[in-house]
């Protein structure tokens, strides 16, 4: 049996991508390696829904959140963090930790944040410089729905400086950069693209640019200057993680065949399909469902169930693996990723693995509608 790896990233690769990953190295400072940057800048444009750019970092996802601070901020500035589970606090974090002032807009795990309160904080707030958004926070399984809250920013302030990471959610909900006057949105290689971790993706819009020429706090590595002023030349600022290159100009050309819409249809009924038999199992969704991720599914873990037992359990049973909870959710909720390279099939046998080792450990799902006796007559 092979494995079923139901996390929400790294994800499951293409075996098409495997075999990129597996070619003889290139130069890369040559024609190869430049026409296979060129090639996915202008795919990841078209998945960013951008004009501007879209620079790659070698790095993981908390890479990008520091890469889009020190580019645009400098020593003192204030921004507002929303924060409504793991990703968004450590967005803010990282503020802190380069100096920033950062005022939270904190969120009930499971909920998502208000367009009005959000305006209402930024009126009350006009030393603001910059908000930051989790798009879809995987630690809680909710998307935000950021088209709002930008909108609500850029009513109360039109030249705020818009984050959004978009780590587990771009290429697989919709999030559209340019329409929604985002000015810097950043993703991760492992999650919707279908390759392994290790290459940053972010797109940086004229707003952000601007800031970047002012921003004073440190950088180097992370320059967007320098990496823009590369890609003019269809080339990288430093080593580039040739072989991420190589499997994502595949992947990229895989989910062109697939269609965009398409590949946002697969992965909302991928979602609902999940939703739906974690109802039938008798189980509650951690995530307000009308804002319930299309990429990672949280669900609760019944009372008198261990939710780390129950992970092991599938893990050395069933072969498969799931997520657990994380910080105040540890042992309390599991996570089950369908993003990327995943289809029904997969996830259906997830399910059915939660259904029985949920059954080993004691619980009981509810009885079919069928099967508890007629309803109520229309004499009722």
């Amino acid at each position: 049996m092979s494995q079923n790896l139901r996390i929400p990233g790294p994800t499951p690769i293409p075996p098409q991508v495997a075999e990129a990953l597996a070619r003889p190295m290139i130069n890369h400072r040559g024609p190869e390696f430049a026409a296979i940057l060129r090639h996915v800048t202008e795919r990841l444009q078209h998945f960013f829904q951008t004009e501007h750019p879209v620079l790659g970092f070698p790095s993981a996802g908390t890479g990008a959140m520091e890469a889009s601070l020190v580019n645009l901020f400098s020593p003192g500035d204030q921004v507002l963090a929303v924060v409504a589970g793991v990703f968004g606090r450590r967005l803010a974090q990282i503020a802190e930790a380069f100096g920033l002032r950062v005022e939270r807009l904190d969120v009930t795990w499971g909920q998502v944040a208000d367009p009005a309160t959000l305006a209402a904080r930024l009126d009350s707030l006009p030393d603001v410089r910059g908000v930051l958004l989790t798009h879809n926070e995987t630690s809680t399984g909710v998307t935000q729905d950021v088209r709002a809250l930008a909108k609500a920013v850029r009513a109360r302030r039109p030249d705020m400086l818009i984050v959004v990471d978009a780590v587990s959610s771009l290429s697989c909900v919709d999030l559209r950069m340019d329409a929604w006057d985002l000015d810097v949105v950043f993703s991760g290689s492992q999650k919707g693209w279908m390759i392994p971790p290790g290459l940053a993706l972010i797109g940086v819009g004229p707003r952000a640019w601007a800031a970047a020429e002012t921003a004073r706090l440190p950088r180097a590595y992370w320059d967007f200057r320098g990496a823009r002023r590369s890609l003019e030349k269809w080339q990288t600022p430093y080593t580039p993680p040739v072989g991420l290159y190589q499997a994502l100009d595949v992947a990229l050309e895989m989910m062109a065949a697939e269609g965009r819409e398409a590949i946002l249809a697969r992965h909302h009924a991928l979602g609902e399909l999940t939703r739906r038999r974690a109802r039938e199992l008798g189980l509650a969704l951690f995530a307000d469902p009308a804002h319930a991720s299309d990429t990672v599914t949280a669900i609760s873990v019944p009372d008198g169930i261990d939710g780390k037992t129950l992970i092991r359990a599938l893990r050395e049973r069933e072969e498969v693996i799931i997520g657990g909870g994380q910080d105040r959710l540890e042992g309390h909720i599991v996570r089950i990723g369908h993003m990327g390279y995943a289809h029904e099939p997969e996830v259906a046998a997830a399910m059915d693995a939660l259904g029985r080792q949920l059954a080993e450990l004691g619980h009981t799902p509810p009885a079919p509608v069928s099967a508890r006796g007629p309803g109520p007559s229309a004499a009722d």
